[in-house]
């Protein structure tokens, strides 16, 4: 399994998950040989002491996800495919970092955060938690309303990272967390349009998608490099492979350093980056339909070795364990 190490602010592999903590700012460092920094004991996070984030709702269809999160713990950086927009509910203010930049989430203020935008939960030590509604939105669905909204997709469709709540969007917003709490199935036909009334107030106020609407550009994968794209569509589809770094630079002709270097400018993000999320998309995917099976199958076909290891790297990317989120998921039926 690779997984992404900060260092001096330079993200490594390495691939022994055994020697992993995940220090108090949402990364992986190594136990081993490291001496702990200034920063962690300034910082200290004891996990035993603290109860666990979980995910205490979650509606997944074509519209993405929306999930109501109590967070008391920080993530590891991480990306994915949908534009991200965060709420908060209830308890402490905190903050997330959006490509190294501190964003506060307060009762008034929202972080939003671009489709494959690296970020992470910044959990600040001592703080209590946090009750916060995650929007993880499908460019694909918004598209259905307006195609020029397929634009969401893209790396710089939010022009911002954070924006502050008029009465109007917070009444949008409550609405929505309404319905979270509502005992039963809620109706898709209810969910989307609560969704769709929000995040279209939401985009008028912060999104630059009509200067980028009139300046005719295209979603990402348009212009990657074709050596990336080849290298992306690798680790899309081997996902169970053990050493996919190497294996995708080779595929497209690389020594694992350059293709490491082209993908990160190319794309602004690393592949342990793009490969994780897809791991999590699918790991989604299959808690959301899938009731048969085990997580020891899942975590094989993710390319870990042992399950308990796939269940850290889930937790540190969402706070919840897979069983804890499959129990709170609401399905929705995909077209």
């Amino acid at each position: 399994m690779s997984v992404d190490v900060e260092d001096s602010g330079i993200h490594q592999d390495i691939d022994t998950p055994a020697d992993l903590r995940l220090t108090p700012s949402g990364k992986y460092s190594k136990t081993a040989q490291i001496e702990p920094s200034a920063a962690d004991n300034a910082h200290p996070v004891d996990e035993g002491e603290l109860p666990m984030s979980v995910a205490q709702r979650v509606f997944h269809g074509n519209f993405g996800r929306v999930a109501l999160l109590n967070m008391n713990k920080p993530l590891v950086m991480h990306t994915h495919s949908e534009c991200h927009v965060l709420v908060k509910v209830a308890g402490d203010d905190t903050f997330f970092n959006v490509r190294g930049r501190q964003v506060p989430l307060t009762d008034r203020n929202v972080v939003l955060v671009n489709a494959w935008e690296p970020h992470y939960f910044d959990y600040q030590a001592g703080a209590g938690n946090t009750l916060i509604l995650a929007l993880y939105i499908e460019p694909a669905w918004l598209a259905t309303a307006q195609q020029s909204l397929a634009l969401s997709s893209r790396p710089d469709f939010f022009a911002q990272s954070s924006m502050e709540l008029n009465t109007q969007n917070r009444n949008l917003a409550d609405r929505l967390i309404a319905e979270m709490h509502s005992p039963g199935l809620v109706p898709q036909e209810r969910i989307e349009f609560y969704l769709f009334d929000f995040l279209i107030q939401l985009i008028e106020d912060s999104s630059q998608w009509r200067h980028l609407c009139r300046m005719g550009v295209r979603t990402i994968n348009d212009y990657r490099d074709a050596r990336v794209r080849k290298g992306t569509d690798y680790l899309l589809n081997h996902l169970d492979d053990p050493a996919p770094i190497d294996n995708a630079a080779k595929s497209c002709g690389l020594s694992r350093a350059h293709f490491y270097s082209l993908f990160r400018k190319d794309t602004g993000m690393t592949p342990n980056l793009l490969l994780n999320a897809a791991r999590m998309r699918r790991a989604f995917s299959w808690l959301d339909s899938e009731r048969s099976g085990t997580l020891g199958l899942l975590s094989e076909s993710l390319g870990f070795s042992e399950q308990g290891h796939f269940t850290r790297f889930f937790k540190h990317h969402i706070g919840a364990s897979p069983s804890q989120y499959q129990r709170v998921v609401d399905s929705y039926p995909h077209s």
